[in-house]
């Protein structure tokens, strides 16, 4: 039975999954929160999760599911290789550790982390792996995180597959228009993290108020009109453009708020004045210096 917000509409990848055009992110959701996350979200009608190994909380994503009383084939999961597992044979092993971690048979979505630049060599062998994981039929669907069209190009010049997302910082305030261009052209459904700008708020040092979204006057104004949230204004942006966005909570009204822009639409023209707030400024890492050290 779905929540009182009811199911996102689905978005149908380049191999013809479909996959649900909003979902929970658990990124930075301790483990003893997550459980009760993902058994609120999926409540509230979210049929799409998003996790990944180095957010160590596989284990208990899988058991918010199991909880939920939903069935698998109604749930999109989504987990991601890290950095340390890159390479073929490693890939295949941290895929298995994944699996086992979800306490599921398969995955709809597989995705590589980052992009390595400086040894790209290994991106291209953990890509490999994903290929093979696809053939078998042990993930439904694979893809990258964080590669510019460069990265990109690099990558399906030298696979089979061209990625079916690729899952990006992209919120109002860097909301990559060339990025998206370039994954349209090439059939890429572009996946939003940090949708609302949370990475403004939670990485380095504290942001002004400038910097941060939900206090944008354009998009509290349009939040007023709408009676809505400035964050459920920002998630309907990312919808209007054929996105899938990943909000992240743990706050059970929240959840149930992220989900709940289903029932008005923006225009045209307030669309563009959001595309306007593009300051070209990352929140996150920027993906050409990632390198196996980064995050270390």
């Amino acid at each position: 039975m779905n929540g009182p917000n009811g199911p996102a509409p689905l978005l149908t990848l380049n191999n013809g999954v479909r996959m649900p055009a909003l979902g929970l992110g658990v990124y930075q959701s301790p483990p003893d929160e997550t459980v009760a996350a993902v058994t609120t979200a999926i409540e509230n009608g979210y049929r799409l999760i998003d996790t990944a190994a180095a957010y160590g909380n596989e284990k208990e994503v899988g058991e918010g599911i199991a909880r939920s009383g939903i069935g698998r084939q109604d749930i999109f999961v989504i987990t991601k290789l890290w950095l340390t597992d890159y390479g073929y044979d490693a890939a295949l092993r941290a895929f298995d550790t994944s699996l086992t971690k979800l306490g599921l048979d398969h995955l709809d979505l597989y995705l590589l982390h980052w992009p390595v630049p400086s040894a790209f060599d290994t991106t291209v062998a953990s890509y490999r792996a994903a290929e093979k994981l696809l053939a078998d039929g042990r993930v439904r669907a694979i893809g990258v995180c964080n590669h510019t069209p460069e990265h990109l190009s690099h990558l399906m010049a030298r696979t089979d597959v061209v990625p079916a997302v690729n899952q990006v910082e992209l919120h109002p305030h860097f909301n990559q228009p060339e990025l998206r261009a370039f994954d349209v052209r090439h059939d890429i459904v572009t996946q939003s993290w940090s949708p609302i700008g949370g990475v403004t708020r939670y990485w380095g040092d504290r942001p002004s108020e400038a910097e941060d979204p939900l206090r944008n006057p354009a998009l509290t104004g349009l939040a007023d009109k709408y009676g809505k949230t400035p964050a459920q204004i920002i998630l309907r942006w990312h919808i209007e453009h054929g996105l899938c966005a990943i909000p992240k909570s743990v706050t059970p009204h929240r959840i149930a708020e992220n989900i709940g822009v289903f029932d008005f639409s923006l225009t045209p023209h307030e669309v563009s004045a959001i595309d306007a707030l593009d300051t070209g400024v990352r929140g996150g890492p920027d993906p050409g210096d990632v390198g196996p050290d980064t995050f270390s």
